[in-house]
């Protein structure tokens, strides 16, 4: 791979790249991290997207095309003549990670072989315009945000809609399926799935928000080594105009003031949209994964024919893809905290992000990889309803207690929680109804009868106490519906 950093020497304990050495290597399975061999030889068509953004050869690409800007912007304020920016096109057309990586290898460092690359296949007249009065990091922040906002807008964005149009759908589907609703592990009070499913609808679709405004806060910069436009002034009165220039052809604004490096709140905040983002993915997968438990089985992954649960129990159907985007997750999430490291940089700028912001990119591509997967999975979703009702009956007898306390205390009794709960102390209580105990209490049955009718057969059917659960997952997915046709 090519090499990324400014240091004139190799890093301590890393090689040079050789001469001619592959960007990117013949065999998958030679490679050393798991998102190429793993990942990529299961779904090649995603890695050949993730690359075409991604990727280290995608990298240069977006560093050749700030290299081109800036000479644009040349043209444009009158420093160099037009066919220079012709000329620095077709040259940067022809750079190759492969050569790139073999100059670095004589130079030491990248971004002077990348220019010397640039350089050598354009007419002398017109080699002077490249690279002028740019620091490398003006070439690698900027081409680094392209990147970001491409890959963003390509596939974070696409995959993330994807996925919340299938969790709209079975939103909508189960809005009036009936489920017990669980806090700390325990039967609590009725749901619809319905309703637990517009939870992950509303939180996926605010941090698709967020990455979106994130990404619409990307910055480049053209200021040079310091920030302070010092090259640029020397024939510049307004050496601003040139940044300008430069980062409105690229379609990118400029950071208000950078040092050698552009601020790094920026990216910073794109890359934690991400990881909120991806937590939202792995709660939904834990959730998902924990109703398939043997105890409850209330949802099901689709099994193929030919898949194997177990390597030696036949009968087993785990929850595996809603178990690996979980294990991304946690191998993922703690990668924020080298962001938010390299948010830290020395007097104008220090190398100590020079190898941990190499693995940024990753994070983006495990979040595609993590989203598609979920989107797969959730397409197929088995929803057992007759499970749901059955679990949800099993407490049918107990959950009564907080209706039944409510409704007691709305007519008048004046300790009504605890009278419900030395109820539901009544080993009575376990086999039969609350309601019924009630009805058979001297004390309570003179609250229950000034009840209103409807409300005394929601005792007795309490199934159907689910407050606006369906209302309100079909208000959340209509809510999101909408964007998405908004940004349709």
């Amino acid at each position: 791979m090519v090499r990324r950093g400014t240091t004139h020497q190799p890093e301590r304990g890393e090689r040079a790249v050789a001469p001619g050495r592959s960007a990117r290597p013949v065999d998958l399975f030679a490679s050393l991290s798991p998102l190429d061999h793993r990942y990529a030889a299961e779904d090649p068509e995603l890695f050949a997207e993730l690359s075409r953004y991604l990727s280290e050869a995608a990298y240069l690409r977006y560093q050749l095309r700030v290299e081109v800007a800036l000479v644009y912007g040349l043209v444009q304020l009158g420093l160099a003549p037009p066919q220079a920016a012709v000329e620095i096109e077709k040259a940067a057309a022809c750079v190759s990670p492969e050569e790139v990586a073999e100059e670095e290898s004589r130079t030491q460092h990248n971004v002077r072989a990348l220019v010397n690359c640039i350089r050598r296949r354009m007419p002398e007249a017109y080699r002077q315009y490249v690279h002028w009065s740019a620091t490398s990091v003006d070439i690698l922040d900027t081409a680094r945000a392209l990147q970001y906002k491409d890959a963003t807008r390509h596939l974070i964005l696409p995959s993330l809609k994807e996925l919340l149009e299938v969790w709209i759908a079975i939103t909508k589907r189960e809005a009036d399926t009936p489920q017990i609703g669980r806090t700390h592990g325990q039967h609590a009070v009725p749901i619809t799935f319905g309703f637990a499913m517009a939870w992950y609808v509303q939180r996926l679709g605010d941090r698709i928000r967020a990455v979106e405004a994130a990404t619409g806060r990307l910055v480049g910069k053209m200021a040079g080594a310091v920030g302070a436009y010092n090259a640029a002034s020397l024939r510049l009165p307004q050496p601003e105009r040139l940044e300008e220039a430069v980062l409105k052809y690229l379609g990118i604004a400029p950071a208000p003031i950078s040092t050698q490096i552009a601020p790094p709140e920026p990216v910073l905040d794109w890359a934690h949209a991400l990881i909120s983002t991806f937590g939202v993915l792995a709660n939904f997968a834990d959730d998902m994964r924990h109703l398939q438990r043997s105890e409850i089985g209330e949802v099901g992954e689709a099994f193929s024919p030919e898949q194997v649960g177990s390597s030696t129990m036949p009968h087993k159907r785990n929850p595996w893809n809603f178990e690996h985007v979980k294990s991304l997750w946690k191998a993922f999430m703690p990668r924020i905290l080298t962001v938010y490291m390299d948010q830290i940089s020395e007097h104008q700028r220090d190398l100590t992000n020079s190898a941990s912001g190499r693995f940024l990119p990753e994070m983006a591509a495990v979040l595609v990889h993590a989203a598609r997967r979920l989107t797969k999975v959730s397409r197929t979703l088995v929803v057992d309803r007759k499970r749901m009702q059955e679990n949800l009956q099993e407490s049918a007898g107990l959950f009564t207690a907080e209706p039944l306390y409510i409704l007691l205390a709305a007519a008048g009794h004046p300790d009504a929680h605890e009278a419900v709960r030395r109820l539901t102390l009544q080993p009575a209580a376990r086999e039969k109804s609350l309601i019924a105990l009630a009805e058979n209490d001297p004390e309570l049955a003179v609250y229950l009868a000034r009840l209103r009718p409807q409300e005394r057969e929601l005792l007795h059917h309490p199934e159907r106490y689910q407050g606006r659960a369906r209302e309100k997952a079909l208000q959340i997915a209509a809510h999101w519906e909408e964007y998405l046709a908004s940004e349709a």
